[in-house]
Parts: structure tokens; C-alpha cells; sequence
């Protein structure tokens, strides 16, 4: 199981990476392995500013449909288009081409509630 560790994480399984003034969301490795084959993401809420904890949208997989929550607060900037014909990314390359949304974080954010890579294995661990 992959941990990054230049990303921090949720204990509702999202991950959350800051490039400059944008940060991408995803479901983690362990979420994604958990979850199954991924059918469909469903992303309504682009272009919309949302509090931390709030829902972005969902995820599909064959038996079931998941809630996906924001990390921290911020405006949902763009989709992962890619994932509209290839949603299997989010198994194949969770950090990396997977990725799910793209946000511009609130001036508040607070990334220091986030765990890190130990926090996140010790959680999954526990």
C-alpha cells in the first residue's frame, strides 16, 4: 500500500496535495483498494466554495455508491475530466493521475487537523 508523504490525509480516506496557491483531492490507496473497481465519479459541486468536512460529490463502484468529503474548506476549481471515459485511474494511480477535484483553499484552511503519512497508517493500522 502506497503512503505519500507529500500529501496529508483525512480519516474519511481523501488526501489532499497543495501546489502553489491550488491543492488536488483524491481518495487514498487504501480507499481505493477497499472500494473496488470504480464505475463512476460524480463531481456536481465545481465552481462551488464549501466548508471542511462538507460533500463534493460521489464515488461508484460496483455495489455501492460513496460519499466523497472535502478536506478542508476552499472552492472547488475543476473535475479530473480524465475520469468522465476513464474512472479506473482512481484504482490504477490514486495520487497521481486519479486525482478527483482541484480547489482554490480558503484563506483558513487548516491543514494542521490533517494527519500525515504516519498518522494515516497508524489509523488505518489501528
Amino acid at each position: 500500500m502506497n503512503f505519500p508523504t507529500d500529501v496529508k490525509y483525512t480519516q474519511e480516506h481523501e488526501w489532499i496535495r497543495q501546489e502553489g496557491d491550488v491543492a488536488y483531492v483524491g481518495i487514498t490507496d487504501y480507499a481505493q483498494e477497499q472500494l473496488g473497481d470504480i464505475v463512476f465519479v460524480d463531481i456536481p459541486t465545481e465552481g462551488e466554495t464549501l466548508a471542511a468536512g462538507e460533500t463534493f460529490g460521489t464515488i461508484e463502484v460496483v455495489k455501492t455508491i460513496s460519499d466523497l468529503f472535502l478536506p478542508i474548506s476552499g472552492e472547488v476549481l475543476e473535475q479530473n475530466e480524465a475520469l468522465a471515459d476513464q474512472p479506473e485511474l482512481v484504482n490504477q494511480d490514486p495520487y497521481g493521475e486519479g486525482w478527483i477535484i482541484k480547489i482554490k483553499p480558503a484563506a483558513d484552511a487548516d491543514f494542521d487537523c490533517l494527519l500525515d503519512a504516519e498518522g494515516y497508517k497508524a489509523l488505518i493500522n489501528a
